[in-house]
């Protein structure tokens, strides 16, 4: 029997320090070698967007892979590639944590528009904020003092 699985993950992670040095400008760069790394683990990138200090994934992770690796590789290599491309002169490394939350199919799209819309959502909400009320709206008991 064939193994079947359906869960979307969205994944956020943030730089050292929340410092917001991906620009803009070159952002896209960083999204299309992060859907790379995503394709070369078997698993499928949904949506990637964010805002100079944070990053947001929306993925469908193949069973063969688990979340730390998976979060561990992007990170890894990402920083590599961030630090040899020079177009991230400010960048330092990624902060250790990071979030991950699980969806239905039926909450895809809205995950899938969030995540597209993020430099629209913060024009109205700070990272600091969203990041607490994702933890909040999956249940996630949290001490602020292990947050940042």
């Amino acid at each position: 029997m064939s193994t079947f699985r359906q869960i979307y993950y969205q994944i956020v992670f943030s730089t050292k320090y929340r410092k917001p040095v991906l620009s803009i400008e070159h952002e896209d760069k960083l999204y299309k070698y992060i859907w790379g790394v995503v394709k070369n683990k078997n698993c499928k990138l949904y949506r990637i967007n964010g805002m100079p200090d944070h990053i947001h994934l929306l993925i469908d992770l193949h069973p063969s892979v688990s979340l730390s690796s998976f979060v561990k590789d992007i990170k890894i290599s990402s920083n590599i590639w961030i630090k040899q491309s020079g177009l991230f002169p400010d960048f330092e490394k990624w902060q250790s944590g990071y979030g991950a939350f699980t969806y239905s199919e039926k909450e895809k799209n809205v995950i899938f528009n969030y995540v597209k819309n993020q430099k629209e959502h913060h024009k109205h909400e700070s990272f600091e904020d969203e990041y607490k009320n994702l933890l909040r709206s999956n249940g996630i008991d949290f001490d602020e003092k292990y947050l940042w």
